[in-house]
């Protein structure tokens, strides 16, 4: 029974949603709300159970560890920005956070994304066989792309030419990018129309 209206509230609220398609109506606002809702709800909850009380609140109940009062402070006054009368409190915050993030992002993206792609373009360009071309391919095209966004000079002669080749190969792999982006939204399409067809409408006929 109780999967059974699961289902129905499943196909319910992705018609609702998929209704859209149509025009803006109540009941895609609806779907949209409750989903907005329980999502909003959700990450409360979860922020509540595994942030605040195993992180700050059993901390400095239970072990005595009060050093953490002073992150609970920077987090509380982060609210006055709700206040006009106080929120100006709120730049501490802020200024600290995106502080932190600046840093962290920094150091993040060099390790993270940088030296990997400076370490995938130092490749082996020995031997005749198809490793080789595709190494070289590699290396024309980081080249060229790097090229592409050079303003120093004006893009003219070789330069332009090579910042067009650039520019080609940008577009290739926005292309690709978008391609993948685009695959991976029709399978969750098919997966709803599935659904619908196979788990709802197959539900109902006793398939």
């Amino acid at each position: 029974m109780a999967t059974t209206i699961g289902i129905w509230i499943a196909a319910g609220l992705t018609l609702f949603i998929y209704s859209f398609l149509y025009k803006d109506n109540p009941f895609y606002k609806f779907a949209e709300h409750l989903y907005v809702g329980i999502t909003a709800g959700y990450w409360l909850i979860y922020t509540w159970a595994y942030t605040i009380q195993p992180m700050l609140l059993d901390p400095i109940i239970k072990n005595k560890e009060f050093i953490l009062i002073i992150p609970a402070f920077f987090g509380v006054i982060m609210l006055t920005r709700w206040f006009p009368s106080i929120s100006w409190l709120s730049r501490w915050s802020i200024a600290f956070t995106v502080g932190i993030g600046a840093g962290l992002g920094v150091t993040g993206s060099i390790q993270g994304f940088i030296l990997p792609q400076l370490k995938s373009t130092i490749l082996p360009l020995t031997g005749l066989n198809f490793a080789t071309f595709n190494n070289l391919l590699i290396i024309f095209g980081v080249f060229t792309t790097l090229v592409y966004f050079y303003f120093s000079r004006e893009h003219k002669g070789l330069l332009g030419h090579t910042a067009k080749v650039g520019m080609t190969f940008i577009m290739i792999a926005f292309g690709a990018s978008f391609g993948y982006t685009v695959m991976a939204r029709i399978s969750l399409l098919i997966g709803r129309i599935y659904f619908l067809m196979f788990d709802w409408i197959g539900m109902m006929f006793g398939k």
